[in-house]
């Protein structure tokens, strides 16, 4: 069935173009229907397109989207209205419309016809159109009469406060009229503005609205927050009123610093209030925790002031935004989470949500929730961003440039080095498994790895240093064991040999001898569908990563000493040298 809307549409388009302007050869369409969202417009076009032909798709004013047939000549036009009224193929208030009331097409997908002159209507329009006629004729609407005079409207528009007008005029920008500043200054563009608007709606043209205009173009601009609940809610233990979407989301738990509101239906939608006492450092300090989070996703704009920061995340899932202040020795604010796509209603909700904050006494107990089940991943009950690999690497150069195996940074969006410091691949052999990267910001790394200028002795002691558990104990650990070969289990060369185990978190990390020298890096578990010893493992020997640093620039310290060190000191320098080398999506 066709919308409410549509009949304003259809005496807006008789109002704007007079009759006796039109001519045959016009260029109109036969608007079928208008639907509130994109999504269900698509859905419709899509249906249509099964039937009829010519069928497109566009954005109309005031935020809807209309179904089209066309673009016809007049007289093909009143046609195709007559002959698929009277079949049935489209609704009884069907009505024809004019280009200048359609925005961008959206159906079918990539197309761009509204610049294109007629074209034919189908056959099986024309060839039945001649025998049989719609007795229904096409009714032009006068306009509306306003129900304020225009003086009446002046007085009522004066008892505005400055945040209304201010109101009305992004309304009247919402729906197309309006490219002015947003002063609450009435002048001559704001006028023009509120005349298009009236003619735009089929009423009388007058410039000044109405007490009731002004609410339909209120309702018409809220109409996107429809069935969210938006209500006022009061968190007496956060010290925070503001609207939420209750119809969205509902109280879930208090965890310090936040109040969890979670979803409740098919929107994917989460709210967080953030309250705690503190200062400049708090409010610091929680700029930087929440970007840790997975409720923060790393691209988007982030502005941190004196007193307040602002932090934006989006991928292809969500949109989070997060508002924050500090007042009076009080941290408060507030995270939406939000299904990315739906920008029009996230960013009216949002602005709602930031316009009707306000603050009440105190803070939320830094107890709140300390009860709850805790773990090292989660920071007052969310989630930490974490990884979706890590690896070890160990520094080769005073710039803070690192080796490590090539599969610990491969197919990744975002390499950091400690988890803190971002890096990019410089140089990568992934035939022989190692990669040498770059720290974006120079560093300056306790120990540098020096290589050993000596061949190795089989059976003589080796350490691997690596993060065996990918970072979660927050060093380096060392393990001890025995140099079994100087190549591989088929006499490949550039390899040695390994009696230790490992885990996979100590890929990457450097393999030294009993002076402290760098031997080469350890190697992933190959992947030969034979299952080896838990005591064997492999190693990239020095001259292989002296030759890749070499085609890079980059220079290599040699030990100038061979005189064994004592195992403390081997693992001081060897945890020192290591470094977290971790991939992110």
């Amino acid at each position: 069935m066709m919308h409410r809307v549509a009949a304003a549409v259809m005496v807006l388009f008789a109002w704007v173009v007079p009759m006796a302007a039109q001519t045959s050869n016009d260029v109109v369409w036969v608007q079928v229907e208008a639907q509130p969202s994109l999504r269900q417009a698509t859905e419709s076009a899509r249906s249509y397109a099964a039937n009829l032909e010519d069928v497109n798709g566009f954005a109309l004013p005031g935020g809807w989207y209309g179904i089209a047939l066309g673009p016809y000549t007049r007289r093909d036009a009143e046609i195709v209205l007559r002959t698929y009224r009277r079949d049935r193929l489209i609704p009884r208030d069907a009505y024809i419309a004019f280009s200048s009331g359609f925005r961008q097409q959206f159906w079918p997908v990539g197309a761009n016809v509204l610049e294109n002159g007629a074209i034919a209507a189908p056959e099986n329009a024309q060839t039945t159109a001649s025998t049989e006629v719609d007795p229904e004729p096409v009714v032009v609407a006068e306009p509306e009469p306003a129900d304020e005079t225009p003086n009446q409207a002046r007085r009522s528009e004066q008892l505005l406060s400055a945040d209304e007008r201010k109101e009305l005029q992004v309304a009247l920008k919402w729906a197309g009229v309006y490219d002015g500043a947003i002063d609450g200054a009435y002048g001559r563009g704001t006028r023009n503005s509120m005349a298009g608007w009236q003619a735009a709606q089929g009423l009388e043209i007058t410039g000044i609205l109405t007490t009731m205009q002004r609410a339909e173009l209120l309702r018409q601009y809220n109409a996107v927050l429809e069935g969210l609940g938006l209500q006022m809610v009061q968190d007496t233990q956060a010290g925070i009123e503001m609207l939420l979407p209750t119809a969205v989301v509902a109280f879930d738990k208090h965890e310090s610093p936040f109040a969890h509101y979670t979803s409740t239906g098919d929107i994917a939608a989460q709210v967080y209030l953030i309250s705690q006492a503190g200062d400049q450092s708090t409010l610091f300090g929680l700029y930087d925790i929440m970007q840790t989070l997975e409720i923060v996703p790393l691209d988007g704009p982030r502005e941190r002031r004196k007193n307040s920061f602002v932090l934006v995340g989006e991928n292809d899932q969500i949109v989070s935004e997060t508002r924050v202040s500090l007042q009076n020795g009080e941290v408060k604010g507030f995270t939406l989470i939000w299904p990315a796509g739906d920008e029009a209603r996230r960013t009216r909700l949002l602005t709602q949500m930031d316009k009707s904050f306000a603050r009440l006494n105190g803070a939320l107990d830094p107890t709140a929730g300390s009860a709850d089940e805790q773990a090292v991943d989660l920071v007052a009950g969310l989630e930490v961003r974490k990884p979706k690999l890590s690896r070890s690497g160990f520094y080769v150069d005073a710039r803070g440039a690192v080796v490590t195996s090539s599969d610990a940074v491969a197919s990744c969006t975002r390499i950091t080095l400690d988890q803190e410091y971002e890096a990019e691949v410089l140089a990568s052999d992934t035939d022989r498994g190692i990669a040498l990267l770059s720290p974006k910001d120079a560093l300056a790394p306790l120990t540098v790895a020096a290589f050993s200028a000596n061949t190795p002795r089989l059976q003589s002691e080796v350490a691997v240093a690596g993060y065996s558990y990918e970072g979660v104990l927050g060093a380096a650990s060392i393990t001890f064991g025995t140099l079994a070969d100087v190549r591989g289990l088929r006499g490949e060369a550039g390899l040695n040999r390994l009696a230790l185990s490992a885990l996979p978190g100590d890929v990457g990390g450097p393999v030294l001898d009993a002076s402290g020298a760098v031997l080469g890096m350890l190697l992933p578990a190959p992947e030969t569908g034979q299952q080896l010893p838990a005591n064997v493992s492999f190693s990239l020997d020095r001259t292989v990563i002296q030759d890749l640093l070499s085609q890079a620039g980059r220079s290599a310290d040699r030990a100038t000493s061979a005189a064994a060190l004592p195992p403390e000191d081997i693992a001081a320098s060897a945890v020192n040298m290591t470094v977290l080398v971790s991939c992110w999506n």
